[in-house]
């Protein structure tokens, strides 16, 4: 009899889905009457998968260390188990990324999860909310996040010592409105985001030259050139990299200042990039293209995806806000050295790594949200002339102790 009445308010349980979400899941609240009406046609019921209970389907996370492992718990699994956006994709799809690649205890700590497409920020709010959460160090509220992408507010990207500064890149990533992100889009899908770019592009060089080059086209050496060069093990495995080079693209302007890629890892980025260092050219020149490939999209009827408590979103959430990513290369020889870096590189909110060239790193934010695309230049401009000044200090055998910075 106890088992009759249990099993009844497991059922009630899940029919109140339909109505009410649980209060055990605040993340859901604010997509509430979307979540209504997204659940009832459900499109997991059009499927007959072979699987277990989300008891026996929960994955091993013992020893991941992304943030999808450290924040996806039983009972969340279990919440999300059933749910399926209208174009297929399940929330193993989302979770995939971070099973194939569980990263290092001792490295940077990744997402962990793609989203299929723009919906699956909705479906699935409850756990990518606390991801985007956990990796930006920002809370999603239902404020819409600032923008500001104005090169003139920007101070002192124009001046960087070249004797450090050797080469830096600004690059910034957009989603197509209608369409699914690379690791669930179809052949058709692909190749249809293609030929929008195709048709935007060529608006596009009636004020900037430039010409659209297909991968499948280009020798491996020329790909390499173009820094769009065969997919990693990774990007085949989660799906981001089928059918390759099938509808890939590159745009490359006539000066060669600024690479625009189509479908290598999301839909668009821009990217530009300078050996004289000046990110404030490099900025200026990727946002005024992309108001402009803006403009061009909306009039094709396939405006970039904007979501209001996320601002831009792509299929990766390390991406979503701004999706910017500002990255300069620079010249230490005693800095990576020094025992108090990796705290100095916490408080300015920045990451280095080693590049392939003897003694440069590349420093590079690490949020795209919570902060406008100027402020976000800014502080990578602002970081990377303190390591120069600490550079300088350590070159002179003096103390670096009163230029670190203060927790931001």
């Amino acid at each position: 009899m106890q088992q009759i009445i249990k099993k009844i308010f497991e059922s009630l349980d899940k029919l109140l889905w339909f109505y009410a979400a649980p209060v055990v899941f605040p993340m859901e609240t604010r997509y509430r009457c979307i979540l209504e009406n997204l659940v009832p046609p459900d499109p997991m019921s059009q499927f007959h998968l072979r699987r277990g209970s989300p008891e026996e389907e929960f994955p091993d996370l013992c020893r991941n260390f992304t943030w999808m492992g450290r924040i996806l718990t039983p009972a969340m699994y279990r919440r999300q188990f059933d749910r399926c956006t209208p174009s297929g994709v399940m929330f193993d799809d989302v979770i995939r990324l971070g099973i194939e690649e569980p990263g290092e205890w001792c490295g940077p700590v990744t997402v962990g999860c793609l989203a299929g497409d723009a919906q699956s920020y909705i479906l699935f709010c409850d756990f990518f909310d606390r991801i985007i959460e956990a990796y930006h160090e920002h809370k999603v509220t239902s404020k819409t996040p600032e923008s500001d992408s104005n090169y003139d507010n920007l101070k002192g990207g124009d001046d960087l010592d070249r004797s450090f500064a050797v080469y830096c890149e600004v690059s910034v990533t957009r989603a197509v409105e209608d369409f699914c992100f690379p690791s669930h889009c179809s052949r058709g899908e692909r190749r249809h985001l293609l030929s929008l770019a195709r048709r935007a592009l060529q608006k596009l060089e009636a004020e900037l030259p430039g010409q659209l080059f297909l991968l499948e086209e280009l020798s491996r050496q020329q790909q390499a050139e173009m820094k769009a060069a065969s997919p990693t093990s990774l990007q085949l495995r989660c799906g981001v990299a089928r059918d390759w080079p099938d509808a890939r693209a590159v745009w490359l302007s006539q000066d060669g200042r600024l690479v625009i890629w189509v479908n290598i890892d999301d839909h668009l980025r821009l990217v530009s990039h300078r050996d004289d260092a000046n990110v404030a050219e490099a900025f200026k020149r990727v946002f005024i293209n992309l108001q402009k490939l803006e403009d061009h999209y909306r009039a094709l009827k396939h405006p970039f995806i904007w979501k209001q408590q996320l601002g831009w979103v792509t299929s990766s959430p390390a991406d979503v806000g701004t999706g910017l990513k500002v990255s300069i290369h620079l010249k230490l020889q005693l800095l990576p050295q020094h025992k108090r870096l990796p705290d100095v590189l916490t408080r300015l909110k920045i990451c280095m790594e080693k590049t392939e060239s003897p003694e440069v790193y590349s420093v590079r934010n690490i949020a795209t949200f919570g902060q406008t695309e100027v402020e976000l230049t800014q502080l990578v401009v602002d970081g990377v002339k303190l390591l120069i000044a600490m550079e300088k200090r350590l070159q002179a055998s003096a103390d670096i102790h009163e230029l670190l910075p203060s927790h931001k």
